[in-house]
This record gives C-alpha cells, sequence and structure tokens, in this order.
C-alpha cells in the first residue's frame, strides 16, 4: 500500500510538473511575440478526398502535433469544465482520443461506445446507417445509471445514435461536444433539443 501511495504522489508530481512546463513555454513564446497556433491551423485539408468535390478535414495532423492536440482537448474541456455532469461517453475510437483526457482532467468517469462485439458483458445496441451499409455501436448495460447526467465527446458532430443508446439506459445528456463540424453534413438538425457545441466548422461536407 506504502509502495502505491508513493508511485501516485510520483505521477501527480510529474503530471503537475508537465503542465506547468507547458504553461511556462506558452509565456515565454508570448513574451517573445511567438503567436501561438489557432486550433484550424493543426487541420490538414485533403482536397478530393474520398471523392471529388470533398474536402478532407483530417484530424490525425492535430494529434500528431504535441501543441495541437493540448489545444484541442483543452479547448473542448474549456465547453464542459463548468457543467454538471457525471459521465463522460466517447465513441470509438477517436471519442476515446479525446473524451478520456478530459474525463480526466475533470475528474469524471468514462464509457467507451462501441463497435458491435468489442464488449465482454450484456449490451445495449444501435444500429446505424452509413454510406455503403450499415453498422452497430453498443454500451454496457450497466454504463449508465438512471438519473446520471452524461456529455457526449466525439471528433465529428455524428448521427445521434449514441445519444439514444444513453437515453435508452436511462441518462441524460445534457451537452455534446465535437472537435469539428461539417456544416454539409447537417449533423447538428439530427441533435435537435440538445446543446451541442463544436470547436470549429466547416462548410461543406
Amino acid at each position: 500500500m506504502k509502495h502505491f501511495i508513493k508511485n501516485c504522489l510520483y505521477f501527480w508530481q510529474y503530471k503537475f510538473i508537465i503542465k506547468k512546463c507547458f504553461l511556462k513555454q506558452r509565456a515565454v513564446n508570448r513574451k517573445k511575440g511567438i503567436k501561438m497556433k489557432k486550433i484550424e491551423e493543426y487541420v490538414r485539408s485533403i482536397p478530393d478526398f474520398p471523392q471529388e468535390g470533398i474536402i478532407f478535414r483530417d484530424v490525425t495532423s492535430v494529434l500528431e502535433d504535441a501543441d495541437g492536440m493540448h489545444l484541442a482537448v483543452d479547448t473542448m474541456q474549456d465547453l464542459v469544465k463548468d457543467l454538471e455532469f457525471d459521465v463522460v461517453v466517447g465513441a470509438e475510437s477517436r471519442g476515446f482520443i479525446f473524451g478520456v483526457p478530459i474525463a480526466y482532467n475533470l475528474h469524471k468517469a468514462f464509457v467507451p461506445v462501441r463497435k458491435k462485439g468489442k464488449l465482454p458483458c450484456e449490451t445495449v445496441s444501435m444500429e446505424y446507417d452509413l454510406e455503403y451499409g450499415s453498422a452497430v455501436i453498443e454500451m454496457h448495460k450497466d454504463s449508465i445509471k438512471p438519473g446520471q447526467k452524461v456529455v457526449l465527446v466525439d471528433d465529428l458532430v455524428a448521427t445521434g445514435g449514441t445519444i439514444e443508446l444513453v437515453e435508452e439506459l436511462g441518462g441524460e445528456v445534457v451537452k455534446v461536444v465535437f472537435l469539428m463540424e461539417l456544416a454539409g453534413l447537417k449533423g447538428r438538425e439530427r441533435l435537435k433539443g440538445y446543446e451541442v457545441e463544436s470547436v470549429l466548422c466547416y462548410d461543406g461536407k
């Protein structure tokens, strides 16, 4: 037990030092007149992918840059930090990437939404349409308790299937947060009645 407590203290000291170094470097940059990049500057835009006329907004370029990933998580977290809620829910797979650090930083539980067949215990499921066919997502049946307030986190505005699963389990979705929104997909229209915020919004699909 003594070793466990000692390791925990080391971990928190390390986390504090890393955060302090980041803030110190940011302050130095400002003092030197080095302008911090905006989050949209980290997003790589690829024309005519996956088909002609589409501009693909690549989130991997955000993740591959330490400052970009830090800025993305911090900005999304700022949208919910003053909100009263119990659980962060993230869909496979990029919902995990952004949802887990937000849950960790705010000391909230994290619940994963996974593709069919990936969860070992009893589940609830939802089928949703893709461009070519359909897919099924699942959550553990005991992952959300009735009355719990839930924040959904993902990289891109989606269809709303995750909301249906949360509500089926008795949870209340108090906010939906995305890194990016493609206005042409009209994802926000499918989420009418919910508080939805995105860090970035692009025209088109």
